[in-house]
């Protein structure tokens, strides 16, 4: 089991540093503004021919009969959630066109790998007392909607309030998985202490409470305790969490940055956390570098602790952002291509969207993603110049953030390289930082009971088809496990699996 879980681990890890790498690469044509773009992109020669796109949707046609007739029924012997904060349709939409652009096609009709997965749906992100969420992630890990900023608490539990969280607490999926004797693990680029991985396994009434030395009064007062000492001291059973945050773990230098005073620890209870977690465990290692993670033997390791999207959204900044989307979906691919899929139930979704929209008129076939649109464009049926400040603009834009200019007209972006991964785009309001948005976010899976996905769900419905998948929680006994089993699942094989729960990358820059 252990060899399952941290094969999976190392592959995704492998897969981020990949593509990140890459990812600073400047399209050679996006700092100039395009002129006469109709004419520069222009439709691929094979699609002005109506029986190409006549052909594709037979085979669309056929390929959703065969799925139709061939639903998974079998109990998931693992489970992968994919969760890319802040990852909303919009994102999507732009990392299928930078991924096609990367590969030297015009970018529009590239299928993104988790685009390939046959289910699809909708899910509703509002928090129960919020139109526009902040915290998610017990909806989707526990299966019940909640207050906002809140985790891992049902409803009942007020934000910043510890003694409304007492006996409000929910489990999450990992949970009822590690009840259920089964492997399970946490792997994000971003602290495991952050909020969209932290419902896995904390219970919180505020999602900020990430270490002991910023507890209030009134938490410490009710006997409350901060998300990280939780992941240590009440979840032992979880075999590999590859995260970042380390700093709430310890108090102190840091060990890779010792002159960096911004990195050292800042817990004030004296507690090493990673050491504590050591404790009493066979078969453990912390590792913090990659020096010694290459050093680690999945053969006979058993448990782990080795870590960013909505980041790089919520700075305005989304040449980050939507890389970082695109190493995301290089982690799907590996994790279809590792795990069984008739056996694996595969998740891929978002916690909630961001502001950032795609459009504009002058967007021809094969625009650079992240190039510039030509103000002097007349629209026929306009008669007129669209831009009247005529300046150019970029087709990827914010409906709010910190990129735009409030003292002075709109920045004139003719010479800037809006391609650098440190760009801010431009935005409608000013903010400090860009914010959330309510609109719905995807869906995509595959595996045993994907098909339960089908249209328009409450972001909680994620966490109960999870579960009913795998006969766990409340479904462990009433998931027509008799009938499943006998579908071609042996009865051993599953007493004895893998459920692997995966947080994947949080997706924006450090």
């Amino acid at each position: 089991m252990a060899t399952t879980t941290a094969l999976l681990v190392v592959y995704f890890l492998l897969a981020v540093v990949v593509t990140v790498e890459s990812a600073v690469s400047v399209d050679e044509h996006a700092h100039s503004v395009r002129r006469n773009t109709r004419e520069i992109g222009g439709a691929p020669e094979v699609e002005k021919n109506p029986q190409f796109w006549n052909n594709m949707a037979k085979t669309s046609i056929q390929d959703a009969l065969r799925i139709q007739k061939n639903h998974k029924t079998k109990v998931a012997k693992n489970v992968v959630l994919f969760l890319g904060d802040g990852m909303g349709v919009v994102t999507v939409t732009a990392a299928r066109i930078l991924k096609g652009q990367k590969a030297g096609n015009p970018g529009e009709e590239t299928v993104l790998n988790m685009e390939t997965l046959p289910h699809v749906a909708l899910s509703k992100t509002y928090n129960i007392d919020a139109q526009t969420p902040e915290v998610t992630a017990t909806a989707y890990l526990c299966g019940v909607k909640a207050r906002w900023a809140t985790l891992g608490l049902d409803g009942r539990a007020r934000n910043e309030d510890c003694s409304s969280s007492k006996g409000r607490e929910v489990p999450s999926v990992l949970a009822w998985a590690e009840y259920a004797g089964k492997s399970t693990g946490i792997v994000s680029t971003a602290r495991v202490t952050h909020a969209f991985t932290a419902a896995a396994y904390a219970h919180t009434a505020n999602r900020r409470w990430e270490v002991d030395s910023i507890l209030p009064p009134e938490a410490i007062e009710n006997g409350c305790k901060d998300i990280s000492a939780q992941l240590v001291d009440d979840n032992p059973g979880i075999k590999v969490i590859l995260v970042g945050g380390r700093r709430h773990f310890h108090a102190g230098t840091d060990p890779e940055y010792p002159t960096d005073p911004g990195s050292n620890g800042v817990r004030s209870d004296g507690r090493n956390l990673a050491q504590d977690w050591l404790f009493g465990k066979t078969s453990a290692r912390y590792v913090w570098n990659g020096t010694d993670f290459r050093t680690i033997n999945p053969q006979t390791m058993d448990y782990l602790l080795g870590s960013r999207i909505d980041h790089g959204h919520h700075e305005g900044k989304a040449v980050k952002a939507i890389n970082e989307a695109v190493a995301f979906d290089d982690a799907v691919e590996v994790a279809k291509d590792l795990l069984n899929l008739d056996e694996t139930l595969i998740v891929v979704t978002a916690d909630h969207a961001h502001t950032v929209s795609l459009g504009g008129w002058d967007t021809a076939r094969g625009s650079p993603i992240f190039g510039k649109l030509d103000p002097d464009y007349v629209v026929e049926s306009v008669g007129d110049k669209l831009v009247p400040d005529g300046k150019p603009y970029t087709a990827l834009q914010y409906g709010t953030g910190p990129g735009y200019n409030i003292s002075a007209l709109r920045e004139d972006i003719t010479n800037v390289n809006t391609a650098n991964p440190d760009y801010v785009h431009q935005s409608a309001v000013p903010m400090i930082r860009e914010s959330h948005v309510a609109e719905d976010v995807a869906i995509f899976a595959d595996g045993p009971m994907a098909h339960l996905f089908h249209g328009v769900h409450e972001q909680n419905y994620i966490a109960h088809v999870m579960k009913y998948a795998a006969c766990l929680g409340e479904y462990a006994e009433d998931c027509d496990r008799e009938e499943r089993v006998a579908s071609g699942t042996a009865r051993g094989s599953f007493s004895t699996a893998v459920v692997l729960l995966s947080i994947i990358l949080q997706l924006a820059w450090v």
